[in-house]
């Protein structure tokens, strides 16, 4: 089997016009007022909603709180780890007060000379089951919370006049599986066009041919409107513009005005072509004009990328040409300490932290993600798989999509598909995750009928489905039936699969599951499966996992030794709220530990571990633990290095603990049993430890040295004294004047010589002044009930991470760091 996927490419965005150019395109941000009451006739236009709260969109309600015991108790089994009888899940959906009602209201700018032009409106994502009115009349509903959509309210409104829009939202109970967010936590657009324009997402294009030295560029654009031209000729104007901005190719013709809505079809050669590839985000536009007798109708802009797809049958997926190994990462939707509203600057953050973990891709898990998400991997030249659904009709919660599915399911995937099929970003997609229908024939038949539905809609990108029943999947013909037969966990399952798969390769979907906290470490240190501590931590020395899962080497070793495996999406870069495993009914417990990255966005030990092994050619060197155990002096406390070199020795005060070297000899087939995973026997393989050594305070140090002998890099980790003073260090200290880009600022407890206190837990305390506001803070504790917004919170293993928010105007934001028994210290941010 040779499957080519002609490559297609981008995010379909209108230019932001005047109105008199007939398209024009504003977020509805601010204005809106808020409650959480529920009442029918607040979708009045005459009702009087002065008494609300006032808030800014993107709006995630729940986020602030306060953390509860009963928020979302769940009383049952979850099927995917394993549970056979029903057990109490307290923070399962991060604790956060989510489900319920809420309701927006907000009024509507429409001009009085808005005469013949259509009025649309546009819901990156409202969680969820959404119903939009205006001026009291229901104008549309969509369910799936996720999912964009949009309503062609032109009837609905009255120019010149007030116009009021509402929205009511509802989360059941028992409803998600992690946390989801609430509210309108994503963009709303109100966009007018001409009676003749291109809907949204209306054009399609793909690159059949790409070659060095030119490829081929097919266009489809739906024209809507058509009608109302009479029988007069439309002029388009199309042209392609570089990645610089220069024309490289255009067009002009005149067009029979036949039918309501017309399908133009047209292709352009670009010589020379600039591929977008990982970390070369090469994009390209497309523009469309359509004018009536030299009267502009419409305008609109598509970004593209050009770069080709290909499936290999016993050997992988290529970009560009180019065998690709996924060294990817699944992310949850969340952003911590900001909740489910979307944020750019938080995403950008959080795509940095993976590219410079190694991450070449990732997996939005387990759902459609926001479309500022998608644009900024177009942008940082980060491949996606986009996920859709987490389950089909059987349920995995007793008020899940289950209950939406049947009859929303082929309109939430059509939309998915036609507003990412120009995405260059997105390489494949994902159509489920884990559902229950995997084992049963009529469930191998609707991943078929999902798989011909993105077909049909994107012939140009594989589709893939994340399943956790390996065997269940074979007997069924689920996994038969997939461009890409995508595998969540039970890495010892891939050979057995492999033999009988016709396709010849199959992914690691979504791996490892391995548990840790960041700066805290459990003795003796031996692997363990969903070990719990009476302070609901994991250790950091990454040798716990969960009870389906597994350490990072057990896929490091295959994923490296079969050509036919195609890589794998680490579940999960980041920690996100909810699903505290293993700490199910552990209360207070709210926040994953499977990240290699912590919910404040601090790496853990284990990205380190990532980042040695996917970044051969970055240096890495990286030891652990810390080393200040006050009462451990003369014990046992072994110590790990992480480092992309091959050797390393280890010096304790100055006494050399010995030289060692990764042992590249090990084999999977060697290591299949249960005393080579209690002796580390894989893990020897791409980590350095040693066993024995012993706490004595002072300095450790490591030298590492290359494949030659030579030495070429140290690191050292000294014992730390008492705290003394507070250190500030920010992702960014420029940032925009627009009120919602965000610095990120780290504070360190450390000692008088710069040494981080790894137990300091003190209380911080935050003032911003200037041009910024204090935004949130996070520790990464996956058991502190700290609030987010609030401007105090704990440090957590001697750090956190504040967010200064900008204000609209330019000038310096102070933020200010304070702490009982230390001095504050401040750092400036410029806004501007």
């Amino acid at each position: 089997m040779k499957r080519l996927f002609a490559c297609a490419l981008t995010l379909g965005a209108a230019l932001s016009l005047p109105l008199q150019a007939q398209r024009s395109e504003r977020l509805l941000e601010k204005g809106w007022r808020f409650t959480r009451e529920d009442q029918s006739q607040f979708s009045s236009p005459t009702f009087n909603d002065s008494k609300w709260s006032r808030v800014v969109v993107p709006h995630d309600w729940a986020i602030y709180g306060p953390f509860s015991f009963d928020n979302d108790k769940q009383h049952l089994a979850i099927a995917q780890d394993g549970q056979k009888e029903a057990m109490e899940h307290a923070g399962r959906t991060g604790g956060l007060p989510f489900v319920g009602t809420g309701w927006y209201r907000r009024s509507l700018e429409i001009p009085s000379d808005l005469g013949d032009r259509r009025v649309f409106l546009r819901f990156d994502g409202a969680m969820s089951h959404a119903r939009v009115y205006v001026n009291g009349k229901e104008v549309g509903y969509w369910p799936y919370g996720y999912n964009t959509f949009a309503f062609d309210i032109t009837s609905f409104v009255r120019p010149g006049e007030a116009n009021t829009l509402a929205v009511r939202l509802e989360n059941k109970h028992e409803s998600s599986r992690w946390y989801p967010g609430a509210g309108l936590y994503r963009n709303v657009h109100l966009t007018f066009t001409s009676p003749v324009y291109v809907p949204l997402w209306g054009t399609q294009i793909q690159t059949p041919t790409v070659e060095a030295s030119r490829a081929y560029v097919d266009v489809r654009t739906r024209i809507a409107g058509m009608s109302t031209l009479s029988g007069r000729p439309l002029q388009v104007k199309t042209k392609i513009l570089s990645p610089e901005g220069k024309v490289v190719a255009q067009r002009e013709e005149e067009i029979q005005s036949a039918g309501t809505e017309r399908l133009y079809h047209t292709g352009f050669d670009v010589e020379r072509p600039q591929l977008w590839d990982i970390d070369q985000p090469h994009l390209y536009k497309y523009v469309i004009e359509l004018s009536d007798g030299g009267r502009l109708l419409d305008r609109d802009t598509t970004t593209f990328g050009i770069r080709s797809i290909e499936l290999k049958a016993g050997d992988g997926f290529y970009l560009n040409g180019r065998k690709l190994k996924f060294q990817g990462a699944c992310l949850h939707h969340d952003l911590g300490p900001l909740g489910a509203a979307v944020n750019e600057a938080a995403m950008r953050r959080q795509i940095r932290t993976m590219q410079d973990m190694g991450v070449n891709a990732i997996r939005t898990s387990h759902n459609m993600p926001a479309p500022e998400f998608v644009r900024l991997c177009d942008e940082m030249g980060m491949p996606v798989m986009a996920e859709s659904f987490d389950c089909w009709a059987q349920p995995k919660v007793p008020n899940g999509y289950n209950l939406d599915f049947n009859e929303w399911h082929e309109r939430d995937l059509v939309n998915l598909v036609h507003q990412f099929r120009n995405s260059p970003s997105v390489i494949m997609w994902s159509i489920g995750n884990e559902v229950p229908e995997q084992p049963s024939l009529d469930g191998a038949k609707l991943a078929y009928r999902l798989q011909e539905i993105c077909h049909r809609e994107d012939p140009t990108r594989p589709v893939t489905n994340g399943m956790d029943n390996p065997l269940g999947v074979l007997k069924s013909g689920m996994a038969t039936t997939l461009d890409i037969p995508g595998f969540n966990y039970r890495p010892f399952l891939y050979d057995t699969a492999h033999k009988v798969l016709p396709q010849g390769f199959l992914l690691g979907s979504e791996t490892c599951s391995t548990v840790s906290s960041r700066g805290v470490y459990k003795f003796p240190v031996v692997r363990k499966s969903m070990a719990k501590y009476p302070d609901h931590q994991s250790s950091g020395y990454d040798v716990e996992h969960c009870g389906w899962s597994n350490l990072p080497e057990d896929d490091f070793i295959r994923q490296e030794d079969h050509d036919w495996s195609m890589g794998e999406f680490i579940w999960t870069g980041i920690d996100y709220l909810g699903e505290p495993t293993p700490y199910y009914s552990d209360w207070p417990s709210h926040s994953s530990l499977f990240g290699a990255v912590d919910l404040a966005g601090l790496p853990k030990d284990r990205f380190y571990l990532y980042r040695s092994h996917w970044k051969k050619d970055a240096e890495t060197l990286h030891i652990l633990p810390h080393w200040t155990w006050p009462g451990r002096e003369g014990e046992v406390t072994p110590i790990f290095v992480y480092t992309n070199y091959p050797e390393a020795e280890l010096f304790i005060n100055g006494k050399s603990q010995g030289r060692q070297r990764k042992d590249r000899s090990i084999k999977i087939e060697d290591t299949e049993n249960e005393d080579s995973q209690k002796a580390f026997t894989r893990q020897k393989r791409y980590r350095l430890m040693w066993m024995d050594t012993k706490y004595e305070p002072g300095e450790v140090k490591v030298v590492a040295y290359d494949d030659a002998g030579k030495a070429v890099a140290t690191q050292t980790v000294r014992t730390a004294g008492r705290a003394h003073h507070l250190e500030l260090s920010a992702d960014r200290t420029t940032i925009s004047p627009d009120g919602k880009d965000i610095s990120f600022v780290t504070v360190r407890v450390v000692d008088k010589d710069g040494n981080l206190v790894p137990d300091d837990g003190r209380l911080l305390n935050f003032k911003v002044t200037g041009a910024g506001s204090f935004r949130a803070a996070a520790s990464g504790n996956p058991a502190s009930l700290d609030a987010f917004h609030l401007p105090r919170h704990h440090a957590f293993s001697g750090q956190l991470v504040a967010l200064v928010q900008s204000a609209e105007r330019a000038g310096e934001a102070v933020l200010t760091v304070s702490a009982k028994g230390l001095p504050s210290a401040s750092i400036r941010i410029q806004v501007k």
